[in-house]
């Protein structure tokens, strides 16, 4: 359904080391730098999904409610996320663990990014 999503960012630097530990325990890679953006997607593509742009001024992330769900390939890929995260300056706003009232299966963690957007690894894959 969607393309890619970019996200404004106070610093480059910063969210590259924050993205790449977080992305990379979830199986996705760094597939485009620039001056100004970095962006994640499968490893071993030219095609980002998440893109990271500078900006020059304030960053606003949305507001409750609103949050970036990505999918891991394993219970033990979100707990790797989740550790990831906490490791590269996240925030923890919810560990990882069974969350029986999105479905008898699911697993998740949520996490806040450097500027605070909010984050969730969830597992099993969402049936297509």
């Amino acid at each position: 359904m969607l393309g890619h999503i970019s996200l404004g960012v106070t610093s480059l630097q910063r969210s590259s080391s924050f993205y790449d530990a977080t992305m990379g325990a979830l199986g996705y890679a760094r597939v485009y730098s620039g001056a100004q953006a970095i962006g994640y997607g499968k490893q071993g593509t030219a095609a980002d999904r998440l893109l990271l742009i500078q900006q020059p001024g304030p960053v606003v992330p949305p507001g409750p409610g609103f949050h970036l769900a990505f999918v891991a390939s394993s219970r033990e890929a979100v707990d790797a996320f989740h550790r990831e995260a906490m490791r590269a300056g996240g925030t923890d706003q919810g560990a990882p663990g069974p969350r029986r009232h999105y479905g008898p299966d699911y697993y998740a963690a949520f996490v806040l990014d450097p500027d605070g957007y909010k984050l969730e690894a969830k597992y099993p894959p969402p049936a297509d």
